[in-house]
């Protein structure tokens, strides 16, 4: 009696990676966000790095954890591809940066570039009118938005009318955290949305 295989993954995309010229020439870039009106979660990197900048894609660089977190965190029913993100507002997600100029490193930026990010995010936000805003990266948070103390998880204070999270950075530099902690934190997120919904119209 034969048995029928269970139903398989869906092979990642295969493209070609970027040569060490072509991400050296991304440096200072920009990539367009992945946003639309009304979303459930906006999802807020520090800013792009040079894969994301040579790529178009969002946490696009080999080692970063941000989109096997959103699957093991129960936001996608599969891991998608950086290449799939414009897939993410049919889920009620999105991408932003604080920063919207590429660097090899978060560490590069200023303080007043996160000040000035931390603006921009801001009009954004009462622009696009997310339920949720979810930042990826404490210090950034801390340091644009002077609050020094800030941890992880809900923060206590509003961002233009947004319910304010706060996520450790998915980088692979980022040794705190393994594929399961951040997982675990990206879950704990979309337990406060699903329990948390907001309020009806009419």
């Amino acid at each position: 009696m034969e048995v029928s295989p269970g139903p398989t993954r869906p092979r990642e995309p295969e493209f070609r990676r970027p040569d060490r010229a072509e991400l050296a020439a991304a440096a200072d870039r920009t990539i367009p966000d992945v946003i639309d009106q009304g979303l459930t979660v906006l999802f807020v990197g520090i800013n792009p790095g040079l894969w994301s900048a040579a790529t178009g894609w969002h946490f696009a660089r080999p080692g970063n954890r941000f989109w096997p977190a959103l699957h093991r965190g129960g936001f996608t029913p599969r891991q998608l591809h950086p290449s799939e993100q414009h897939t993410l507002p049919g889920y009620g997600l999105g991408i932003t940066n604080m920063v919207a100029r590429a660097s090899a490193r978060a560490d590069e930026l200023t303080p007043a570039e996160l000040v000035t990010g931390a603006r921009t995010l801001t009009d954004k936000v009462a622009l696009y009118r997310p339920t949720w805003v979810a930042v990826v990266g404490v210090t950034a948070y801390r340091i644009g938005f002077a609050r020094p103390k800030a941890g992880f998880g809900r923060q206590p204070e509003p961002l233009a009318g947004a319910r304010l999270w706060v996520l450790p950075n998915p980088s692979g530099l980022n040794a705190h955290f393994t594929p399961q902690t951040l997982g675990a934190a990206f879950g704990a997120l979309r337990a406060a949305v699903v329990g948390d919904p907001p309020p009806a119209v009419g």
